[in-house]
C-alpha cells in the first residue's frame, strides 16, 4: 500500500479518459455506461483477459480483451503459498486497492470456499492470498495488465459495483479447445473444477473478435 487515495478520488483521477475509451465499444455492444454486470474472463494459455459486459436485459455481450502483460507459473490450479501459481476457478471481485504498490489493484477472492475447502481436505495449510489484477508489467501468482488497462479495469468495477462482477479464471479456453497433452500434473479434483468452467464459460457464446 502507499499514499492514501480512495477509491472515489481515483475514479475522478482517470474516470474520464476510461470513459473516453470506452465508449465507442459499448456503443458498438448496444449497452449503456456503467453495465448492469461485468464479467472478466482471464485465459491463462492464451494470457488474455476477456471483458463481458450485460446492460438490464442481462445478455452478455463481449466488450473487449487485454493482454496479461506479466504472470507466473503453469497451466494448472494454485495449491499453496510461494507456488507461484495463478488461481483457476470462479471468483469475484472482493475490494478495490486505489493505493496498489502496482498503480491499482483489483483484489480477487481467492481463496474462496471451494479453495478452502479443497486445501482442507488434503492438509494444506496455506493455500495463499492476495490474488490482484493490476498495473504494472511484473508479477507473481498475479495478473499484471499494465497501468492504462488497470485503470480501465478498476474503474469499470468501481462504476459497476464490484458486486455486479464476475471473475472466471480457466487454464484454456474450453469453447475452443480441450486441455493440451503436455497439461502438467494436476489434483484429480480438477476434473469437476474443470467441468464447473465449462459451463461457466458456455454462458459466454458471442463471437470473440
Amino acid at each position: 500500500m502507499t499514499g492514501k487515495k480512495t477509491v472515489a478520488e481515483r475514479v475522478a483521477q482517470y474516470g474520464e479518459a476510461v470513459r473516453q475509451r470506452l465508449a465507442p465499444r459499448f456503443v458498438q455492444v448496444a449497452v449503456s455506461y456503467p453495465p448492469a454486470k461485468v464479467a472478466f474472463i482471464g485465459i491463462k494459455s492464451d494470457r488474455k483477459l476477456q471483458v463481458w459486459v450485460a446492460g438490464r436485459d442481462q445478455q452478455w455481450k463481449y466488450l473487449k480483451d487485454y493482454p496479461i502483460l506479466g504472470m507466473s507459473g503453469v497451466l494448472g490450479p494454485k495449491l499453496r503459498e510461494g507456488d507461484r501459481q495463478v488461481p483457476e476457478g470462479l471468483y469475484r471481485v472482493e475490494s478495490l486497492n486505489p493505493n496498489s504498490l502496482y498503480h491499482l489493484a483489483l483484489r480477487v477472492n481467492y481463496p474462496n470456499a471451494d479453495d478452502l475447502a479443497r486445501a482442507k481436505e488434503e492438509g494444506r495449510m496455506n493455500p495463499g492470498s492476495d490474488i490482484m489484477i493490476h498495473g504494472n508489467t511484473g508479477s507473481v501468482g498475479c495478473l499484471a495488465m499494465g497501468d492504462q488497462a488497470a485503470e480501465d479495469l478498476f474503474i469499470l468495477a468501481a462504476e459497476t459495483g464490484v458486486g455486479n462482477l464476475t471473475i472466471i479464471l480457466s487454464p484454456v479456453d474450453f469453447r475452443r479447445r480441450d486441455l493440451p497433452d503436455d497439461m502438467p500434473p494436476v489434483p484429480g479434483w480438477t476434473r469437476p473444477l474443470y467441468q464447473s468452467l465449462r459451463k461457466a464459460l458456455n454462458d459466454f457464446k458471442e463471437p470473440v473478435t
